[in-house]
């Protein structure tokens, strides 16, 4: 309808559409106060004459989508870097190799559940303000304590902020530490998230290779000695899941020193290592306070929990909470109290050994499954702790496997995604936690029968037997 034409009348309406007036005087009393209606003496009520005329144009025949402008739109550069896109098809699906999936089933739910009914209980008045930007210091004194004693760490309380997992505790590292255009060390193959986190914020990446001892300090050193960060998985890298060497850790430190560097350690599921004892963070070999360290309790308890932690050198605390001060001011409190009761009554060092079990077993029969079914066809990197592996491939593409792996519900993350040059490995990363030990062996056949002619299976090799 245009300016100036007649509506009908509320009785005519009503009985078109078959329902009561007042619904229809509420809607025209309402359209009358907002101005698209006006009433006239002697005419009844008309659409508005002073509403502009590309109102009047309906979106069938109109150019654009309602709402879109044609003006310009400008938007800031690091809502543009990375740009958003579509998850693959293997990341829509839970079961067999899924990454970053936890062993649900065996998560001590009734325990849980009466810890959060406890904290239920507890609310108070204060529970409802605003808490410390560094998070709930009862939780803050229980990671401390864990982290001192089973990752080596050195800190305290007052180090440690509470974050809304690992993500969020990155993001905050490089507000802090990073201008656009400053240069980071990534590691190649490395954390796609990550590198997402420095790209938006326009920093320079620069990809350092990775090899059996980890991230190859030299080959950084050559590409950029003055880079403000470098950024590592040292305990279990993520996608090689290889361990940096110890020659490797201390040659890092030095050169973080010497050139006035920072170092972002990642160390999200270091608790799980089945052939040795756990490494000890490199955190706790920093002399210097170089190391920003992040954890997360999302790989060893529950995603959506949404709660990590960031262990901040002592002159930088302040710093950190005047970025968590303009990002979303304090964490929300309830189950920061739930988690720091789990931890402090145990069950957290129980529900770590008893899925350290678990993944152990799941590990044990995803290797000696792929020696069966695959041999010499594939080669296996990271097999020794955490809850992923991977397999490389020669002559394959795994981003078509992987699409039409999905279809069979098999949930492959190509290897080559994780990739920042031109050189990109082909395999997968199979994850184990999930899926339960008798239901390995057919995954694996399922990915052999996919993979179907594209490689050659052969004789198990050494590296497999092993």
């Amino acid at each position: 309808m245009r300016s100036g034409e007649r509506v009908p009348s509320t009785r005519t309406l009503a009985v078109e559409l078959g329902i009561s007036r007042i619904p229809i005087l509420n809607a025209y009393a309402q359209l009358s106060a907002e101005g698209y209606f006006e009433s006239r003496i002697g005419a009844g009520t008309v659409i508005s004459n002073s509403l502009p005329d590309q109102m009047m144009v309906s979106q069938s025949r109109g150019r654009r989508p309602s709402g879109v402008s044609s003006r310009p739109r400008p938007v800031a550069a690091r809502a543009a870097l990375p740009r958003p896109v579509e998850a693959g098809p293997w990341q829509r699906g839970w079961g067999a190799f899924g990454v970053s999936q936890v062993a649900f089933d065996h998560f001590p739910f009734p325990i849980w559940n009466s810890l959060v009914t406890r904290q239920c209980r507890r609310i108070q008045e204060n529970s409802f303000g605003y808490g410390n930007p560094l998070g709930s210091k009862d939780l803050r004194e229980q990671v401390a304590s864990y982290l001192r004693t089973a990752r080596a760490v050195r800190c305290e309380a007052d180090q440690i902020m509470i974050v809304s997992g690992s993500q969020q505790g990155l993001h905050i590292a490089t507000c802090v530490l990073l201008d656009p255009q400053s240069r980071v060390w990534m590691e190649e193959p490395g954390y796609r998230f990550a590198r997402n986190v420095f790209m938006a914020n326009g920093c320079q990446i620069v990809p350092v290779p990775v090899d059996s001892e980890g991230l190859n300090v030299a080959v950084g050193i050559s590409r950029s000695p003055k880079a403000r960060v470098a950024f590592v998985s040292p305990s279990h890298q993520y996608p090689l899941g290889v361990t940096m060497s110890a020659a490797r850790r201390l040659q890092l430190l030095d050169w973080a020193e010497n050139s006035g560097s920072w170092i972002i350690e990642d160390d999200y599921d270091s608790e799980y290592r089945y052939e040795s004892m756990p490494i000890a963070a490199l955190q706790g070999l920093d002399v210097n306070s170089r190391v920003i360290y992040i954890g997360t309790f999302s790989k060893v308890l529950f995603p959506s929990l949404r709660l990590g932690y960031v262990v901040i050198p002592p002159d930088l605390v302040d710093r950190f909470i005047a970025v968590r001060l303009a990002m979303d001011i304090t964490p929300a409190g309830f189950f920061q109290a739930v988690l720091a009761d789990f931890i402090r009554d145990g069950h957290f060092s129980r529900h770590i050994r008893r899925t350290r079990v678990l993944y152990n077993e799941r590990r044990l029969t995803l290797l000696e499954s792929i020696r069966q079914e695959l041999g010499g066809a594939v080669d296996i990197t990271g097999g020794q702790a955490g809850m992923h592996l991977s397999v490389k491939f020669k002559g394959i593409s795994d981003h078509v496997v992987a699409t039409h792996a999905a279809a069979k519900r098999l949930w492959l993350v190509p290897l080559s995604s994780s990739y920042l040059g031109r050189t990109k490995e082909q395999g997968f990363i199979l994850g184990f936690g999930s899926t339960r030990a008798e239901e390995i062996p057919t995954a694996v056949r399922l990915l052999r029968t996919i993979l179907g002619s594209k490689i050659k299976v052969a004789e198990p090799s050494p590296l497999l037997a092993s």
